[in-house]
């Protein structure tokens, strides 16, 4: 017998099995063996698993196909789960951005009451439901007018009426709105005049200020950021609107996009959302990156020009919108707010953009209040170590004072539409040192330029209590050598004073520890009067890629020293073009410079930008390449490509169809691209759409004399008095246009060019003469009035 059959082996139990049991499972096979191992019931087990795996991933890898758009389907889709948010939302000012006029929306006093301004007498009343306003229309008399909407509710109200309704339109639709001047202040109950800045006089009524011109406008000024999925719909053969929108105020939508696949998402019965579309919405607003949700809130809170009106917000702001840089009518020298800018501009340029601060770390994205009281806003994040900042060893005023708050010394306010108080979200520190030397505004001074009060005589002593500092820095601006102090100081001279005296209590308070970071100002103010150290500076401060040279500073920087014709611009500007890391905004302003530098590259870097991966650098590209003196050395592979671009260009300029300019605008590419018959019904369509508007007259004018020379003499002849009587109207226009803005240099320069080509030479000497007083920074005037004056005495001699 085998000794292997009387073996006792253990079994894994630990229990003992005998020589029959070996027997017995030697004839079992492995496989048999192996189930024996694994009892029914885990298999079974582990096929469900199986299965429910295969389930889950099958659930998962499921997608929507490519090429889903998404629709507007309203807030009530959304409110449905999201009461939380709806809640917070409802009173909002975006709620309340525009409404229908009803009892419970309209807030001014329309119980047959008489409002005056400018020795007009307007009437507000009621007829019925409506409301009603008697003031001057747009022929110039006093007529009945219905308020059709409300425009916004705090700290004012604004009223619209409806004009060129034709019968045929749709309910949805809106024809053309005008807003009126004549508002409701909701702070002090009261009407109040809105005037334009800087106007003082009565508008007339073709004024294109007027409250029923073009500058009044709801669908040119206003509608694009007060309602959701907003539709021009202009028709510029017939000149009217055919405007829809999808929600009457600033709705879900407005922010997180066109919702109909993310409610579709929410309502399927899966364990995941879209694996290709995620949660089915265009804008992804709570991610790591913060540049999503700030580029979501900067269409509508910043000044900026539209590209294409089918962006939804998003990380692409560069493919939708041009945003304006640091103008000098919108800025200041360091960037600090000059007219309005909606906070965007501002904000990039700040040391909080750069640490990745974005809108709702301080504004709650719903209700849009302040998610803390008072100095919380700030120190909810700057307070380590704590007690640093909210403290009189650092603001060095008494608690609870307006100099302890915080925003009042880095986030400065100026009021706007004369009760709108706006606070400058570039938040920086107070650089009295700065104003002393360059200028600028500064905080401190903003407050303490009213100590100065006893320094003015009597007579100007209460029209500049009643002043903002904003208001003595316009007059300081637009008389220096106005002498107002008792000891016949300027007004300059006394905030000049205040300056000083603010930059010696910052250094005798912090000492060494005071903070004067280099501030792009230190470039841009000094390269704006012409100082060549501005010029070394501003080159130094585009080689920085920190806080201190923002991206709008840099665009700016650009644009000036073109501006000044700095040699050795060229290699600066390629450098630039030739970094894909530069910002978009950056190497726009490059390539638009580019031709005017004399670069032996721009034809080589203008159509590499062709096929740039942003549609801001690729139409900046486009039109510099149609005005640059390379157009003509194009090769067709090239000219294809711009011809490619310069579709998008014309999209651009089309979503301002209601504007003159835009079709002023592709007149002139058409006319360079000798396209023209194109160019002349753009240049005619410019005139239809704004006929009171310089600029196409002349262009056509011109259009028309070079025809005139091509064809044979009688259509010549035609085409000569076309233009004879096109000038003449431009003329006229101009004419009023230099009444209405008499310090605006440009418009005086233009109107001298006008009376030049009429023959009237004295008059175009003495309007060209003050053109180069108003801006004697400008070349071109001094040059222009130089020759005219030498032409005129050698004449003479």
């Amino acid at each position: 017998m085998d000794d292997a059959s009387h073996s006792i082996q253990s079994e894994p139990d630990g229990s003992a099995a005998t020589a029959a049991d070996q027997s017995v499972a030697g004839n079992v096979s492995p496989r048999r063996r192996q189930y024996r191992r694994f009892p029914r019931w885990a298999m079974v087990a582990i096929a469900i698993v199986l299965v429910a795996a295969g389930g889950v991933f099958a659930d998962y890898w499921t997608a929507r196909p490519e090429g889903i758009t998404p629709s507007f389907i309203g807030r009530d889709s959304c409110a449905q789960c999201h009461q939380e948010q709806t809640e917070a939302f409802h009173g909002s000012d975006h709620d309340k951005a525009m409404d229908v006029a009803t009892d419970e929306t309209v807030l001014g006093d329309f119980n047959d009451v008489t409002f005056e301004h400018d020795g007009l007498h307007n009437r507000l009343f009621r007829d019925g439901d409506r409301f009603m306003v008697h003031t001057e229309g747009e022929d110039g008399e006093m007529q009945d007018f219905e308020v059709k909407y409300v425009f916004g509710v705090y700290p004012l109200q604004q009223y619209m009426v409806e004009f060129d309704r034709h019968e045929s339109s749709e309910a949805c639709e809106v024809a053309r709105l005008q807003v009126l001047r004549i508002s409701w202040d909701s702070r002090d109950n009261r009407w109040f005049y809105l005037r334009p800045p800087d106007v003082t006089e009565k508008l007339s009524a073709d004024d294109p200020l007027h409250w029923t011109g073009i500058a009044q406008r709801w669908q040119t000024m206003c509608a694009d950021c007060h309602s959701t999925n907003l539709k021009h719909n202009f028709n510029s053969d017939t000149v009217t609107y055919h405007t829809t929108f999808s929600e009457i105020d600033v709705s879900c939508e407005a922010c997180h996009g066109p919702a109909s696949l993310h409610v579709e998402l929410a309502n399927e019965k899966s364990l995941f959302w879209d694996r290709r579309y995620g949660y089915g919405l265009v804008n992804q607003l709570k991610g790591d990156d913060p540049e999503p949700q700030l580029q979501t809130c900067a269409p509508c809170h910043s000044r900026r020009a539209v590209m294409d009106d089918r962006g939804t917000g998003g990380p692409n702001f560069c493919d939708h919108y041009r945003l304006e840089t640091l103008g000098e009518m919108t800025y200041h020298g360091d960037g600090q707010i000059k007219d309005e800018d909606y906070v965007y501009g501002s904000f990039i340029q700040s040391k909080m953009y750069h640490k990745d601060i974005r809108c709702t770390d301080c504004h709650d994205p719903h209700s849009l209040k302040l998610k803390h009281p008072g100095n919380q806003t700030c120190t909810s994040c700057h307070q380590h170590p704590a007690g640093k900042y909210d403290v009189v060893s650092h603001h060095h005023h008494a608690p609870g004072s307006e100099g302890a708050k915080c925003v009042n010394c880095h986030m400065p306010e100026t009021t706007y539409m004369d009760v709108d108080p706006r606070r400058d979200h570039s938040i920086r520190i107070p650089r009295p040192d700065l104003s002393v030397r360059l200028g600028t505004p500064n905080a401190c001074s903003r407050c303490h330029v009213n100590d100065r009060l006893d320094e003015i005589a009597p007579e100007h002593r209460d029209e500049f209590a009643a002043k903002e500092y904003a208001q003595w820095l316009s007059a300081a601006e637009a008389d220096a050598e106005q002498t107002i102090g008792k000891n016949e100081q300027s007004l300059q001279d006394l905030i000049s004073q205040t300056d000083q005296w603010c930059d010696q209590a910052c250094e005798q308070w912090y000492g060494d520890n005071r903070k004067q970071e280099e501030h792009f100002a230190e470039a841009l103010v000094p390269l704006r009067r012409g100082d060549r150290d501005g010029i070394r500076r501003a080159i130094e401060f585009l080689s920085y890629t920190d806080h201190r040279a923002p991206a709008i500073a840099k665009a700016t920087l650009i644009e000036e020293l073109a501006r000044q014709g700095v040699r050795g611009l060229p290699n600066v500007v390629n450098s630039i073009l030739d970094d894909p890391s530069a910002h978009p905004l950056v190497r726009s302003s490059a390539a638009s410079v580019l031709p005017s530098t004399g670069s032996s590259q721009t034809r080589k870097q203008l159509v590499k930008l062709l096929d740039d991966p942003t549609r801001l650098v690729r139409s900046t590209a486009a039109q510099a390449l149609v005005h640059s003196p390379v157009l003509p050395q194009l090769s067709r592979e090239e000219r294809s490509k711009l011809e490619v671009a310069l579709e998008e260009v014309h999209q651009e300029l089309m979503v301002s169809a209601d504007r003159s300019g835009a079709h002023l605008g592709w007149g002139i590419i058409c006319e360079r691209l000798g396209r023209i018959p194109e160019a002349v019904k753009a240049y005619q369509t410019a005139i239809r759409v704004e006929p009171r508007t310089t600029g196409p007259h002349a262009n056509l004018a011109s259009l028309y004399e070079r025809i005139a020379g091509s064809v044979p003499p009688e259509e010549g002849e035609r085409y000569q008095q076309a233009a004879t009587k096109l000038r003449d109207q431009n003329l006229e226009l101009l004419a009023r246009d230099a009444k209405l803005a008499p310090e605006i240099a440009p418009v005086q320069f233009q109107y001298g060019l006008a009376l030049y080509l009429d023959g009237q030479l004295d008059a175009a000497l003495a309007q060209l003469q003050l053109a180069s007083e108003l801006a004697p920074e400008n070349a071109q005037f001094k040059v222009v009035y130089e020759e005219l004056k030498a032409k005129l005495q050698a004449e003479r001699q």
